[in-house]
C-alpha cells in the first residue's frame, strides 16, 4: 500500500491513473488553481454551494503546496486540465511551465473518500470494481452564483442495490466536508441525465436490474464554473485524478 508521498513521486514521475482506491485512508481532492483576481469571487462562490465545493484548503498566491498536501501542484497529480477563457486548451502531467505567480490554489473534498466506508457496510462501489474512472455528469441544477463565478452542478452517480441505497445515504452522510449525503437517488432525468451511459466525464459503468442509480455533488463542479464563467487562465486535475493529500478520510467523518 502506497503512502501519499510514495504516490505522489510515481505520479511525478510521469504515472497516469485515476486515483480511485489508491492510497485507501487518505483523503483525496479536487484541485482548482484560479489567477488572485477571481480567487474571492470563487471562494464565495464555494461558501454559497458547500455540497458542490467544500473547500479543504487554500493556498497564498503562488505557493505550490498546502497545508494537507506537502507535495507540488505543480507535478503530483496524475493529470491536469489548463483552462483559457472558459476553454479547455490542453491536457498535461506537469504545469510547472504555466504556473503563475498569481495563482490561488484551492482543494475541494472528493467523493472518493467515502468509498472505503461504503465498502465496509456492504455497498458495492462498480467503478472500483471495474477498474475505471467514476462516471460524472452536468445537471440542469444551478449552483447559487458569486461574483463573475456561475454554473452547474456536477455530480458523480454510482449504482447502489435498492435495498442498500439507506445504508449508503447513511453511511456518505458522515462525511459533509466530502459532499456528504447524495443530492438524487434514481430518476437521473430528474437532473436533466439523458442517458447514463455517456457520461459528461469519466468513464460509464453497469447499472444492474435491481440497482437504483444514487448522484452525490461533485468537485469537478468548479470546472463546470470556469468553462460558464471564462476566467482567462484556470487550472483543475483532470476528473478523476486527484490530489492524494496528507490528511486522513477519518478527520472528515462526524459521528
Amino acid at each position: 500500500m502506497l503512502s501519499p508521498s510514495e504516490a505522489r513521486e510515481k505520479f511525478r514521475s510521469g504515472l497516469r491513473v485515476p486515483t480511485a482506491g489508491h492510497c485507501p485512508g487518505w483523503t483525496q481532492a479536487n484541485l482548482l488553481s484560479l489567477p488572485r483576481e477571481f480567487a474571492y469571487d470563487f471562494l464565495l462562490f464555494a461558501q454559497r454551494n458547500p455540497q458542490a465545493c467544500p473547500v479543504l484548503d487554500v493556498t497564498e498566491p503562488g505557493e505550490t503546496s498546502a497545508s494537507i498536501f506537502a507535495g507540488d501542484l505543480r507535478t503530483d497529480l496524475p493529470a491536469y486540465r489548463i483552462y483559457r477563457d472558459g476553454a479547455l486548451v490542453d491536457e498535461r502531467t506537469d504545469v510547472t511551465a504555466l504556473w503563475r505567480d498569481d495563482l490561488v490554489s484551492f482543494l475541494i473534498g472528493c467523493s472518493f473518500t467515502f468509498e472505503a466506508a461504503l465498502r465496509e457496510a456492504g455497498v458495492p462501489v462498480r467503478h472500483l470494481d471495474a477498474g475505471s474512472n467514476v462516471p460524472m455528469f452536468r445537471t440542469n441544477r444551478e449552483c447559487r452564483p458569486a461574483g463573475r463565478m456561475s454554473g452547474p452542478l456536477v455530480v458523480s452517480m454510482r449504482p447502489v442495490p435498492a435495498e442498500l441505497v439507506a445504508t449508503a445515504v447513511r453511511v456518505t452522510s458522515r462525511y459533509p466536508a466530502v459532499h456528504g449525503a447524495p443530492v438524487h437517488v434514481g430518476s437521473p432525468g430528474l437532473l436533466g441525465i439523458d442517458d447514463l451511459a455517456n457520461p459528461d466525464f469519466g468513464e460509464p459503468v453497469e447499472v444492474r436490474p435491481g440497482e437504483v442509480p444514487v448522484f452525490w455533488a461533485c468537485g469537478v463542479t468548479p470546472q463546470a464554473a470556469v468553462m460558464r464563467s471564462k476566467p482567462p487562465f484556470a487550472i483543475g486535475h483532470a476528473p478523476g485524478h486527484m490530489a492524494i493529500t496528507d490528511a486522513r478520510d477519518a478527520e472528515y467523518q462526524v459521528p
